[in-house]
């Protein structure tokens, strides 16, 4: 992609079919017709797979990337994170639990969350097909999070019992 007349080429070819794509006149500019179609211009996507390349295979290979390891290699999960136990001397004002599946037909997520051991908020979600049952676990996590924080936020802020129009 060094030579400006390989870049032309290419800019031509997918100009072009930008053009039929997007249903564009010819006057139209190359890079309104990516913007229309939401195709990411070829020098980019070349460029992008020249550095995946020299990262993972060529000369200029550093521990920067981070490839996914398959399933073999992946660390115990007893080892990768750190649990601490629940403490008795401490008081807890909320647990939250989560969980995810998948089966043939659906993806799903829920979160509990119980404040001073009442349920306080039940939440649930449906994911697309082709989610795996990790993401469904992991988005209840965040879901679960986000959550948590709305309802900390909102029972340390007193209750108004003022009414603004009244005095």
């Amino acid at each position: 992609m060094h030579r400006k007349s390989n870049t032309a080429k290419i800019r031509r070819v997918q100009r072009l079919t930008n053009i039929k794509l997007a249903k564009a006149y010819r006057t139209a500019s190359y890079e309104a017709l990516c913007m229309l179609t939401g195709i990411t211009p070829t020098r980019i996507e070349l460029e992008n797979m020249a550095k995946l390349y020299h990262i993972t295979r060529g000369k200029n290979r550093n521990d920067l990337y981070d490839a996914p390891l398959t399933y073999r290699r992946w660390p115990h999960q007893a080892k990768a994170i750190e649990l601490h136990n629940k403490r008795d001397d401490m008081q807890y004002k909320m647990e939250i639990y989560t969980d995810g599946s998948k089966n043939e037909k659906v993806v799903r997520s829920g979160v509990a969350i119980l404040a001073d051991g009442n349920l306080s908020h039940q939440l649930r979600y449906k994911l697309a097909e082709k989610c795996s049952n990790n993401q469904a676990e992991q988005r209840a996590i965040v879901k679960a999070m986000k959550k948590s924080k709305e309802v900390a936020n909102n029972t340390k802020k007193p209750p108004d019992c003022s009414h603004p129009h009244r005095k």
